[in-house]
């Protein structure tokens, strides 16, 4: 699949950064505590550069207000351990206490058990009828993965892509959060999602979570995802078609709009939202009002940590828990909330399994 993003935009010199800017750029570097070398201050306008090309490219991508908006929003939230997005608590952004809990649960035995569990990721079915799927979508597959957050656990990367090899589908569907980190470096992230991607079809899509950054989508759209940014896609087969809708981040950032996402779908078309969070059920259900039949979504991890029979302790969601994970229903919109193929925090699982799910589309 074509990148959305144009190439890099050659730097000559209409194009290169101002002098002042640069050495603005290096004393801000220093002040953070880089070094003095030459080998660290070329490092750091290397890096200054790429966020330039980045930049260039997400404003020819979403428009230069939009990008700036988009980029400002992370900028001042980003590190926020209280009071951002819908939950108040976000214990994600304490990077200090997830050692704690590391040590907590090898202290108890357990960790290692638990870090198996994050490996053993699973392959469910998901049957899905309606009446408006056009006739010549009967039997069409939907791969669904969420949480990869690939920089976390080697083994559970491995585990997935073997068992990616075996899997018959038509589009593969991304719910968000590629990375372990939710701010700081991106490298590793897409470095894992560059490994991960031959496995993933010709047909991949997907949508931003809580621990990704608008940063990441030129890297991730030129190998091949499509990040819908309260976009819709139109997919079609034997002269029918149905639309693929994502929005932005609705959980952290609240960049999400799922009328700008909705906007393009034609009355009465099938129609699919991809949503990092099922919390979006909750603003009015808007999903449901704008007429998509069918909501993908992750985030929850089911509860990654559970008590047996996998009664979470907590979603980390501002949600009623049978909206936690599988399948369920709200008015006449259908939705299923992956518990996920990777960990957060600690990778680590219990009476939670990892998973990734084939929905498979059926007329009534």
């Amino acid at each position: 699949m074509p990148s959305s993003f144009p190439d890099a935009p050659v730097m000559d010199r209409s194009h290169r950064t101002n002098l002042d800017t640069c050495v603005q750029f290096d004393a801000n570097i220093r002040a953070r505590g880089a070094g003095n070398s030459p080998a660290d201050r070329f490092g750091a306008a290397d890096r200054f550069l790429m966020d330039v090309a980045i930049a260039n490219k997400l404003e020819q991508r979403l428009g230069r207000l939009h990008a700036k908006q988009r980029l400002g929003i992370e900028k001042d939230h980003e590190a926020q351990i209280f009071g951002q997005g819908i939950n108040f608590f976000h214990i994600e952004n304490w990077y200090s206490i997830h050692s704690l809990i590391r040590n907590a649960l090898k202290l108890g035995g357990i960790f290692w058990r638990g870090q198996r569990n994050a490996e053993r990721i699973q392959v469910r079915h998901n049957y899905i009828r309606c009446q408006r799927l056009p006739r010549p979508f009967d039997g069409f597959t939907l791969l669904h993965i969420s949480d990869l957050h690939v920089d976390m656990s080697e083994g559970a990367m491995r585990r997935l892509e073997q068992l990616l090899k075996d899997l018959e589908y038509d589009i593969c569907a991304l719910t968000g959060d590629y990375r372990a980190a939710t701010f700081g470096p991106f490298d590793e992230a897409l470095e894992g999602m560059k490994r991960l991607r031959p496995h993933l079809g010709k047909s991949a899509y997907g949508v931003l979570g809580n621990h990704d950054i608008i940063r990441m989508v030129p890297g991730l759209e030129d190998m091949g995802i499509r990040i819908l940014l309260n976009e819709c896609e139109p997919i079609s087969r034997g002269g029918e078609s149905i639309y693929l809708s994502g929005i932005d981040d609705a959980h952290y950032y609240r960049v999400d709009n799922i009328e700008n996402a909705a906007a393009n779908i034609p009355p009465d078309a099938f129609s699919i939202l991809l949503s990092h969070t099922p919390e979006v059920y909750r603003h009015a259900a808007h999903a449901a009002h704008a007429g998509f039949d069918l909501l993908l979504s992750g985030h929850t991890h089911g509860g990654q940590i559970c008590l047996p029979g996998s009664i979470p302790i907590t979603l980390s969601s501002a949600l009623p828990r049978r909206f936690g994970s599988g399948a369920w229903k709200y008015h006449n919109m259908v939705g299923y909330t992956s518990v996920g193929a990777g960990s957060a925090i600690v990778a680590v699982r219990f009476n939670c399994l990892p998973e990734i799910t084939l929905h498979h589309l059926q007329c009534c």
